[in-house]
C-alpha cells in the first residue's frame, strides 16, 4: 500500500486484494472507514489499517451489535452550552468534557487525534452541524459529547460551507467500527431533522438540550 497518509480507492482495493468495485460499495455503506473529498473517496491509512486489523483479529471484548440509542452513550454532564468564537475553541471545551469520562483513558490522545483526524478533513457535514469522532485504543467503550454554540462557528469548515453551531464529539474503543458508524448514523439521521436543530438552538440549558437528544428514544 501507498506510505501516503491518505488513500485513493483504487490504492485500498489493491492493498486488500479487492476489486474496486467491492471498496466502493463497502464506502458508499459505510462498512469502512472513508471520507468525501469534494466527489471522490478518501480513506486515512492507519484506520484502514486498524479496520483490517479488527477482521482478522478476535476482539479483546465483545462488540455490541444492538442499535444506538444516543441515551446510552450520552450523559446530562457532557452536554455543554458554548459561546466559542473558534473552531479550535468550541473542540477543546468538548475533550475537556469528553475525558472526564471514565471511558477515555487518555486525554492528550483524544487531543491529538481529534486536531489531526481535522486537519486532513472538516468534520463539519452541514447544517449547522459538526460531528468530531475518532477511535482509539485507549478508549473503553463508546462515549458522546454534545456542545449548542451560541453564536455561529466561521472558521469550522462544511460540506454546504454554512457555520456550524451544533458539535456532537464522538469516541469510540479502535474495534468498534459498526457501533460507531451506528452512532454517527443515529445522530445524523435526528440532526437532518430542521425542527431538532432549530430547538437545539433554542434550548435554554443543557438540560433542554439533552432532554431533546434523548427523548422518544
Amino acid at each position: 500500500m501507498s506510505d501516503h497518509e491518505i488513500l485513493t480507492l483504487e490504492e485500498v482495493a489493491t492493498y486488500l486484494r479487492v476489486s474496486e468495485r467491492t471498496v466502493y460499495d463497502w464506502a458508499n455503506k459505510g462498512e469502512i472507514p472513508c471520507g468525501k473529498l469534494g466527489t471522490t473517496w478518501r480513506f486515512k491509512r492507519s484506520e484502514v489499517e486498524n479496520w483490517v486489523d479488527s477482521k482478522l483479529s478476535k476482539p479483546n471484548k465483545p462488540v455490541r451489535t444492538e442499535a444506538i440509542s444516543l441515551g446510552d452513550v450520552l450523559t446530562p454532564d457532557r452536554v455543554l452550552m458554548l459561546d466559542c468564537a473558534k473552531k479550535e475553541e468550541a473542540l477543546n471545551a468538548l475533550i475537556d468534557c469528553l475525558a472526564t469520562a471514565p471511558e477515555v483513558k487518555k486525554a492528550d490522545e483524544l487531543r491529538r487525534e481529534v486536531f489531526e483526524r481535522e486537519e486532513l478533513m472538516s468534520t463539519g457535514i452541514g447544517f449547522g452541524i459538526g460531528v468530531p469522532h475518532v477511535r482509539l485504543a485507549s478508549v473503553k467503550d463508546l462515549v458522546l459529547a454534545v456542545g449548542v454554540n451560541k453564536r455561529e462557528i466561521e472558521d469550522y469548515a462544511s460540506l454546504d460551507e454554512r457555520p456550524v453551531q451544533i458539535i456532537c464529539m464522538v469516541a469510540a474503543r479502535d474495534n468498534q467500527h459498526t457501533q460507531y458508524l451506528k452512532a454517527l448514523a443515529a445522530i445524523s439521521s435526528l440532526m437532518k431533522e430542521a425542527s431538532v436543530r432549530d430547538a437545539l438552538l433554542a434550548a435554554k440549558d443543557s438540560d433542554a438540550v439533552y432532554q431533546l437528544l434523548t427523548q422518544g428514544e
